[in-house]
């Protein structure tokens, strides 16, 4: 796997969706515009203009509930990593009484150092199956990666590596910020659609003024700014997994640690373990793969089979977990 051409790639593709972004948030300013002066137009009867500061009255407010409805969510979310890992499940890990544990932790450290990082914190969801793990935390000293017990169970200590040093690249990169920000961000344009929405319904008798009019503008302004926030918040998610993957590689080295990590998932979604066993939907978008089925736009992640692919170079069949080595294979699923 070449990971510094990819890791560039993934770079390069994230900031034209944040300019792409940031270009929804004015074209969403310019269609509220457009669309409450053409409704003006037709329910202003012998039309001779618009009132004074219409357009600049129009701008303020729509950036009001777009960027007050970011700052609202973002608030939120200022909590902690541990206080949100622990709100899915999690707690932290013990090393000094169960191995496998004991091995996470070291493994932690040991790549915290390699990264020239303060190592994160260490925390198990301990009711959860399937492998997985998520990152969060604000800076380093807020940074926790949790890993389900399905990891600690099925993965050798290599592949655990890999799935680490994963979590440890989303770290690294800020992409735990990002993605907070731009959460907020799409929750600011959902606002306005909310407003048109709350605008546009009927009284008591079921009756609609005319009135209506601008509100039903604003509501489909607002629709398709939310449904363009939420596609471009995936796809810049999908590639900043395309990043971590990159970077897992390049820190461990080996394309068989996260490689088998992928692989061995793959084989447990074929057998229904994945998504039997998922995390709290809390942290569903900071997985290392989300269950959860959405389509092709709006999914967190990229498809499993791509990832595998990028990093092998080929398609690759899935591994069984019945052992940590992952040396028994599933010869009817190639991804």
């Amino acid at each position: 796997m070449r990971f510094f051409e990819r890791q560039e790639s993934a770079r390069a593709q994230t900031l034209r969706l944040l300019w792409l972004f940031g270009l929804t948030v004015i074209g969403l300013v310019l269609a509220v515009n457009a669309a409450l002066a053409v409704t003006w137009r037709l329910v202003s009867p012998g039309f001779s203009g618009y009132p004074a500061y219409f357009f600049t009255v129009n701008t303020a407010l729509t950036l009001l509930f777009v960027l007050g409805g970011w700052w609202l969510e973002t608030s939120t979310l200022h909590g902690g990593g541990e206080k949100l890992a622990r709100r899915a499940g999690a707690r932290e890990a013990w090393p000094d009484s169960r191995d496998a544990e004991h091995q996470f932790c070291n493994i932690v450290q040991e790549l915290a150092i390699a990264a020239s990082m303060k190592a994160p914190q260490a925390m198990v969801l301990p009711r959860v199956e399937s492998i997985n793990a998520f990152a969060t935390g604000w800076d380093d000293d807020d940074a926790v990666v949790a890993v389900t017990q399905g990891a600690l169970d099925s993965l050798s200590r290599d592949e655990l590596m890999g799935l680490v040093a994963h979590e440890f690249s989303h770290l690294r990169e800020g992409d735990t910020r990002l993605n907070m920000r731009l959460a907020g961000m799409v929750f600011g344009l959902e606002m306005i659609f909310n407003l048109g929405s709350s605008l546009c319904d009927a009284d008591e008798d079921g009756h609609r003024s005319f009135l209506a009019l601008p509100r039903f503008a604003i509501k489909a302004c607002g629709s398709l700014g939310w449904l363009a926030g939420r596609a471009l918040r995936a796809a810049v998610s999908r590639q900043r997994e395309f990043l971590a993957d990159a970077r897992a590689v390049q820190f461990t080295r080996s394309r068989d640690g996260l490689g088998g990590v992928l692989r061995k998932v793959a084989g447990q979604q074929a057998a229904g373990i994945a998504r039997a066993g998922s995390p709290h939907p809390a942290v569903q978008h900071m997985l290392l793969v989300d269950a959860a089925a959405e389509s092709r736009w709006f999914a967190s992640h990229p498809p499993l089979s791509e990832r595998i692919r990028r990093i092998y170079g080929r398609p690759m069949s899935a591994l069984s977990t019945d052992t940590a080595d992952g040396a028994a294979t599933r010869p009817d699923a190639i991804f």
